[in-house]
């Protein structure tokens, strides 16, 4: 049984060795595989993945770098909503160098000013914190802008009732008046709309203090 196996085997090996030599035909050129990979368009983003890019920057620019603000702006062609901006603005201070710094994230560039990616601003003289705008530890930062927004939208909603067209910018800061940090979420113009806090740790609705 056993030898009836080898043989089989060998001249199965054979045969196939020979149908190789003898045939005319090259052998077929290998397919190349079609790429799935689609791009995708540019998209709004929430505040804590822009924030860590420019984090990154700030790094590089201060060891010591304290964050100080962060603010949702407006891109031509895209339409920020539900917490989420193309285009973020993040103010850094360095105690050690006394200065401050603007770092801009943007999802895509529109010439011919707006880039892509982390942009640099210029630094600016910077006599450390004030009880109306003080640094914020990045452990504190734990709601992100989409979670912020949808608190304040709560809270929001009997003014948003009668309002529903008014524009929605909000940013990120710290100051005396508050426990920490937190989210200011503006419907319509300070003059004429509504104001919510929203605290950056824990997402609740926040109230200055008198």
């Amino acid at each position: 049984m056993h030898k009836n196996f080898l043989f089989a085997l060998s001249a199965a090996a054979v045969a196939v060795l020979l149908l190789t030599s003898c045939s005319d035909s090259p052998p077929a050129a290998p397919v190349e595989a079609k790429s799935q990979d689609v791009a995708t368009p540019a998209q709004p983003v929430p505040a804590k993945t822009a924030f860590w890019e420019m984090y990154k920057s700030a790094r590089l620019w201060a060891q010591d770098n304290e964050a100080l603000s962060l603010q949702s702006k407006d891109v031509p062609g895209f339409k920020n909503a539900g917490g989420n901006a193309a285009q973020w603005v993040g103010i850094f201070g360095s105690p050690s160098l006394h200065q401050a710094i603007t770092f801009t994230y943007t999802v895509a560039s529109v010439p011919p000013d707006i880039k892509k990616g982390v942009s640099v601003g210029r630094s600016i003289p910077w006599s450390g914190p004030q009880r109306q705008a003080m640094p914020f530890d990045t452990g504190e930062f734990k709601t992100d802008s989409d979670a912020a927004f949808k608190s304040a939208l709560a809270d929001a909603k009997p003014w948003l009732d009668k309002h529903p067209d008014d524009t929605f910018s909000m940013s990120l800061g710290n100051a005396s008046r508050f426990s920490g940090p937190v989210w200011s979420c503006q419907w319509g113009t300070p003059k004429d709309g509504y104001l919510a806090y929203v605290n950056a740790t824990t997402s609740a609705i926040e109230h200055p203090k008198k």
